[in-house]
């Protein structure tokens, strides 16, 4: 693939959130977008692209040279298998990635046996907010890092139809918080302070209508002292005219001063010993899903693909993510912290 030749992407999937993988798709010159797929044709048709109900006969006709896969966690391995084997040498797999971490690292190893590249769609790491942050970190802004603390606060966990308006499967799956949700911030925090040497989960089930846990922490432990919080309450709400844009809030300290993350998306920055604040990114409307963090990554993607740059959320890498959720969990059931 060159600059001058637009990439074929095919998307497999248009439920909820795939209409976020297409708009932002379209709004990259470099693509040129040949197929949807979903078991329900109807879903597919309605993206106003060439609709399929099934995968195969894209890969034998159409010859994409990128899938987007957009289905649910049991999916992603065979998926990805058929693919491989259909020659298609770039995928990006929505997260929770595959089934678990077995079936992770097969879906790992059949992309580096074939050279092909394997990327999760994990797009918060790309939120403006957070590629703010770390430069204002990287720059010494605050100083040096000692504390990261996350309250996601999506209010959306409440009462008997909680989550069956926009993503129902939500109800039924046996681990909620962290691995559906917990693990953008297992993601963020290794993008801004790296990976950490323990972590400690605390996890609960608050309502009763669903299966796994809507709350807890986890805490991620640094040699130098330094920790990352995420604390998580989907019953709870913050102060945000759209609890989806940041889905809570952030503080982030350091020894010259802390920046904050509001729930509208901006930043702040407070002099250590000082009151008042200076405003590092400033509260906007963005296009797409969360600051339109879905095309930045997509766009990232395209821009390896063709020019050669570096990829982030390389699947290898992000195993490590899923180790860590592990983690979390094995934490949690024995009440101790985890060397990770």
């Amino acid at each position: 693939m060159t600059p001058v030749e637009p990439v074929r992407v095919a998307c497999m999937g248009a439920g909820y959130f795939g209409q976020f993988h297409y708009d932002a798709w379209k709004r990259i010159d470099a693509v040129q977008l040949v197929a949807a797929v979903d078991r329900d044709l109807s879903k597919a048709e309605a993206t106003g692209l060439p609709a399929y109900g099934t995968l195969q006969p894209v890969l034998d006709d159409l010859k994409p040279d990128l899938l987007d896969i957009i289905t649910p966690p049991p999916t992603h391995l065979a998926t990805i298998r058929e693919a491989i084997d259909h020659g298609v040498r770039a995928i990006i797999c929505q997260k929770p990635f595959c089934a678990g971490l077995d079936e992770a690292k097969q879906a790992v190893a059949l992309a580096e046996a074939a050279g092909a590249a394997l990327v999760v769609h994990e797009n918060y790491r790309f939120q403006p907010w957070y590629r703010v942050i770390k430069s204002e970190i990287e720059n010494g802004r605050i100083g040096a890092l000692l504390q990261f603390t996350f309250r996601l606060r999506t209010g959306d966990g409440q009462g008997p139809d909680a989550y069956l308006d926009r993503q129902p499967y939500f109800q039924t799956m046996p681990r909620l918080l962290i691995h559906e949700t917990g693990v953008h911030w297992v993601d963020v925090f290794r993008f801004i302070a790296g990976d950490p040497q323990t972590v400690y989960g605390d996890l609960r089930k608050l309502n009763p209508a669903i299966a796994g846990e809507d709350a807890g922490t986890f805490i991620f432990g640094y040699d130098n002292g330094m920790r990352a919080m995420f604390d998580g309450n989907r019953l709870l709400d913050h102060a945000a005219e759209n609890h989806r844009t940041t889905l809570g809030e952030a503080v982030i300290e350091g020894t010259r001063g802390t920046l904050n993350l509001y729930g509208d998306g901006s930043v702040d920055f407070r002099p250590f010993g000082g009151v008042e604040a200076e405003t590092v990114l400033a509260a906007k409307s963005y296009a797409g899903f969360s600051g339109d963090s879905v095309h930045a990554l997509q766009n990232h993607v395209i821009e390896g693909l063709t020019l050669g740059a570096p990829l982030e959320n390389q699947a290898a890498d992000y195993l490590r993510n899923l180790e860590i959720v592990e983690a979390i969990y094995l934490s949690n059931e024995r009440s101790e912290r985890i060397n990770v």
